[in-house]
């Protein structure tokens, strides 16, 4: 498999403005890579680069797993990451704000704002 290609400034620009208009203030972002599997059926890691938010104890990644296609994970505790089930997008933008919403969910529920039945993946429908 060839390599994938890093984040282009354009990329990063459209997760940091969509950060920005969400959550106000100029967001930190990391650069990095991560080695997952492209498919559930792949035995072989690939690295992949990501892009990581860390902030209030929660840690948001997005990676970038080919040419415009992506997808993403959050995590409150490193065991435990969270999501909609949607695999793979093939817009950042659309995957960017899917893991806002999808993040939404926990941080409601943590704030006492939910009932305890109710998951992040009923309020990304």
């Amino acid at each position: 498999m060839s390599k994938i290609s890093d984040f282009s400034q354009s990329e990063a620009w459209a997760i940091r403005t969509t950060l920005k208009e969400r959550c106000g203030g100029e967001p930190e972002l990391q650069l990095a890579d991560s080695e997952i599997r492209p498919s559930a059926a792949d035995r072989d890691l690939t690295t992949c680069p990501d892009i990581m938010r860390q902030a209030e104890g929660r840690t948001f990644v997005v990676f970038k797993t080919g040419n415009r296609r992506y997808r993403y994970q959050f995590f409150y505790q490193p065991y435990k990451p969270f999501g909609t089930g949607v695999r793979e997008y093939d817009d950042l933008g659309e995957c960017t704000v899917a893991l806002l919403q999808a993040q939404a969910g926990p941080v409601a529920e943590e704030r006492g704002d939910l009932g305890k039945k109710r998951r992040c993946s009923q309020l990304a429908n």
